[in-house]
C-alpha cells in the first residue's frame, strides 16, 4: 500500500507541477510543487492515521472519511486538469489512473486493517480460552490426586483401627475363656473333694500344674504380641523414613531440573530484537518458573522491564477459580 501511495505521490507531483507553473506568476513559479506536495501529504496523514486506528480497533467518525475522499478528489482533479483544459480525453483517462488507484487503495487498506485486527483479536481470545481450559484441567487433576491421597490415608487408618479392635476382642475372649475354665475347675474340685480326698489332692496338683502351664503360655502369647507390636512399629518407622528419603530425592531431582533449564535459558543470550509477544510470553513464563529475575527476562526477550514485570505479576497472581477453591 505504501508503494502505491509513494508512486501516486511522485506521479502527482510530476503531473501537477507543470499545471501549477502555467497558472502561477513567473516570479513565483518556484512554488508550483508546493500544492501537490500539500495534497499528497494529506493523503499520507489519512492513510497513516487509518492504520493506527485500525490496529487499535477504533473509528475516527465522519471527518476522516471526508478528508480521505476530499484529498482523493483533489488529487484526481489536479492530475487530470492539464489534459481536461486542452480537451485531451486520453490524457484525462491516463492521468486519472493513479488518483483512482490511490483512492480505492486507501479504502481497501482500511478494510484490510480492520479485518486483520479483528482476526488477530479473535486468535488471541482463542489462545486465552485454550490456556484457561488447560489450567482448569490441571487443577481438576490435582484435586483428584489429593482426594485419592486422603482416601488412601483414611483407609489405612480404618484398617489400623479395626486391627486394634480385633486384637482387643481376642484378649477379652481369651480372658473370659480362662475365667470360665477356672470357675468350672473350682466347682469340679469342690464336688470331688468330698468323695476322694486323696484323689482330690492329686487332681489339685495336676490342676496347679496346668495353671502354671497356662500362665506360661499366656506370658509367651503376651510376649509374642508385644514382639509383633514392636515389629509393626519398626515397619511403620521404616516406611516413614523411606517416604522422607523419597521426597528428598524428588526435591533434588526437581532442583537439578530447574538448574538445567535455567542454564539452557541463560544460554540463549540477550535477544537481538524484541521477540513477538506470544513467544515472549512463553519465554517469560519459563523464566519465571525457574526463578530468573525480571531484568534477565527483559534481556532475553528484548521487551522492557516494565512489560516483563507485569507478566511476572500475572504469573504470581493465582487465578480466581484457584483462590475460591483454596478458601
Amino acid at each position: 500500500m505504501w508503494s502505491i501511495v509513494s508512486g501516486a505521490m511522485l506521479f502527482s507531483v510530476l503531473t501537477v507541477t507543470p499545471l501549477m507553473t502555467a497558472h502561477t506568476p513567473d516570479d513565483w513559479a518556484w512554488t508550483a510543487p508546493i500544492l501537490p506536495l500539500v495534497v499528497d501529504s494529506a493523503v499520507v496523514i489519512v492513510v497513516r492515521l487509518d492504520s493506527v486506528l485500525a490496529r487499535l480497533g477504533g473509528r475516527g467518525g465522519p471527518w476522516p472519511v471526508a478528508l480521505r475522499w476530499m484529498t482523493g478528489a483533489m488529487t484526481l482533479l489536479l492530475n487530470v486538469g492539464a489534459s481536461a483544459l486542452v480537451g485531451d480525453l486520453v490524457g484525462v483517462a491516463v492521468h486519472s489512473v493513479a488518483p483512482l488507484l490511490l483512492i480505492v487503495t486507501a479504502e481497501a487498506g482500511l478494510a484490510y486493517r480492520r479485518a486483520l485486527a479483528a482476526a488477530v483479536k479473535g486468535l488471541e481470545e482463542r489462545e486465552e480460552a485454550t490456556r484457561q481450559a488447560r489450567e482448569t484441567a490441571a487443577e481438576k487433576l490435582e484435586e483428584a490426586r489429593l482426594q485419592r491421597v486422603r482416601e488412601r490415608r483414611e483407609h489405612e487408618a480404618a484398617e489400623a483401627r479395626e486391627q486394634r479392635e480385633h486384637e482387643a476382642r481376642l484378649i477379652r475372649e481369651e480372658a473370659e475363656r480362662a475365667e470360665r475354665v477356672r470357675r468350672e475347675e473350682r466347682e469340679a474340685r469342690e464336688r470331688h473333694e468330698r468323695e476322694e480326698r486323696e484323689a482330690g489332692e492329686r487332681r489339685e496338683r495336676e490342676r496347679e500344674q496346668q495353671r502354671l502351664e497356662r500362665e506360661r503360655a499366656e506370658r509367651q502369647a503376651q510376649q509374642q504380641r508385644e514382639l509383633e507390636a514392636r515389629q509393626q512399629q519398626e515397619r511403620e518407622r521404616q516406611a516413614r523414613a523411606d517416604e522422607v528419603e523419597r521426597e528428598r530425592r524428588e526435591r533434588e531431582r526437581e532442583q537439578q531440573r530447574l538448574e538445567r533449564e535455567r542454564a539452557e535459558l541463560l544460554a540463549l543470550g540477550p535477544a537481538a530484537e524484541k521477540l513477538p509477544e506470544p513467544e515472549a510470553r512463553t519465554l517469560v513464563k519459563r523464566l519465571h518458573a525457574v526463578g530468573l529475575g525480571i531484568r534477565v527476562a527483559a534481556e532475553l526477550t528484548g521487551w522492557s522491564v516494565g512489560w516483563v514485570s507485569g507478566r511476572y505479576q500475572e504469573l504470581r497472581t493465582p487465578p480466581a477459580g484457584l483462590e475460591g477453591a483454596a478458601s
